[in-house]
């Protein structure tokens, strides 16, 4: 693995951002937007006095958790996808460049924007709503971790399914996190679901990051079962999804198939 080559991608998608405003959009509008109509809804709750945990708290920290998950997603599959619809996709793997190297970099990059969207959305909450997203303290740094390696795993499948079934399923890219989201106990926790599904929640290691949010703010104690959880399940589900990706790859490049990405 060539961290030169693996540094020129990254450098190759930061100089996109300087004349694209949908990817300015992407990672500074959207997540503000969200955030703004999150914290009005949250306002305007705290203001009926409803019992139990403080509603602010809960909802912007989750909105600001799931904006981070997202990114992270997105700075994979979405990347990838850029690649292919410029019809770069070809000129990056008739060079030097290897999948490992390409996957690396993308999670750099992801890196990269959790780090501006939190920067940004933090601000935003307490700007507007006096929130500090560094009360949950320690708690904040395993919880980003989780959510950063979930949303790779994601990016990685979204990817395998792409190179499997063509352009035709990239619609997984900005699906796939929706269709997750009622599972991941985001704004309420795993006991709001029907019991017939609650099954399907613990089986993602999103589940665990946003009840174990919950608990800090109801406790103040970082739940450590829940992270233990999170974390063998993150492994476990990236381990499979990097095996999976590289066996899906070398078997459509021995296809000639990679010819048809563009």
């Amino acid at each position: 693995m060539a961290w030169h080559r693996i540094n020129a991608l990254i450098i190759r998608h930061l100089y996109l951002y300087k004349r694209s405003l949908p990817r300015l959009m992407d990672i500074l509008f959207w997540p503000f937007l969200e955030l703004l109509l999150w914290g009005f809804l949250s306002m305007y709750l705290r203001s009926l006095n409803l019992p139990g945990a403080n509603i602010v708290t809960v909802l912007l920290g989750a909105v600001i958790f799931w904006g981070m998950l997202n990114q992270a997603q997105r700075a994979v599959s979405v990347s990838f996808l850029e690649d292919v619809w410029e019809k770069n996709f070809l000129n990056l793997f008739v060079s030097p460049l290897s999948l490992g190297e390409f996957i690396v970099s993308r999670a750099i990059i992801g890196i990269i924007q959790i780090v501006i969207v939190g920067l940004v959305s933090a601000l935003t909450a307490f700007i507007l709503y006096q929130f500090n997203l560094f009360t949950f303290g320690f708690a904040l740094i395993p919880f980003v971790l989780e959510l950063l390696v979930f949303g790779w795993t994601l990016g990685l499948f979204t990817i395998a399914i792409i190179f499997r079934w063509g352009t035709d399923a990239q619609i997984i890219a900005f699906s796939l996190l929706f269709m997750i989201q009622p599972f991941s106990a985001v704004f309420y926790p795993v006991s709001a679901l029907p019991a017939a599904v609650q099954w399907i929640s613990y089986l993602l290691p999103s589940t665990y990051v946003f009840e174990g949010m919950r608990n800090v703010i109801e406790t103040g104690q970082l739940p450590i079962r829940l992270l233990i959880l999170a974390t063998v399940m993150n492994l476990l589900y990236l381990i499979v999804m990097i095996i999976g990706l590289k066996f899906v790859f070398n078997k459509v490049k021995a296809m000639g198939r990679l010819l048809k990405m563009d």
